[in-house]
């Protein structure tokens, strides 16, 4: 009898053990997988920051050459950077018109697609964990 209770103590000692490393395990992927998500993030958000910035910087640009241009052809800095300043005004206003064809409707489906793109991954990774086993 007494060799019976050292073994289930045994037992569930070790059960515990056990347990407690699986879900010590489970924390450092879960944790894992956030930091790569949260990566992946900030490295999107740089690539965006970065190519705003120089969109900004190309946009200055053309519209102080074109400014100087069209300055040129009409013989009066007002004129030229007004043409430049209606110019400018008429594309704001067709992106505010646009902004959810172009921009939100493109985000979401991008989004979207990242998402089944990382549910088939799963499912092809617990498919070959499956297979293996």
């Amino acid at each position: 009898m007494i060799m019976e209770k050292e073994t289930f103590g045994t037992f569930f000692s070790s059960v515990k053990e056990h347990a407690e490393n699986w879900v010590e395990a489970k924390k450092n992927i879960y944790k894992l997988k956030g930091i790569r998500l949260l990566s992946l993030l900030a490295g999107n958000f740089s690539w965006l920051v970065i190519s705003l910035f120089l969109l900004l910087l190309f946009s200055v640009f053309i519209g102080l050459t074109l400014g100087f241009w069209l300055s040129s052809l009409t013989g009066s800095y007002i004129t030229g950077f007004g043409i430049v300043t209606l110019l400018i005004a008429v594309k704001i206003l067709l992106l505010a018109a646009l902004k959810r064809k172009i921009f939100i409707n493109p985000i979401i489906r991008m989004i979207i697609k990242q998402c089944q793109q990382e549910l088939e991954k799963k499912e092809d990774t617990s498919t070959i964990q499956d297979e293996k086993q």
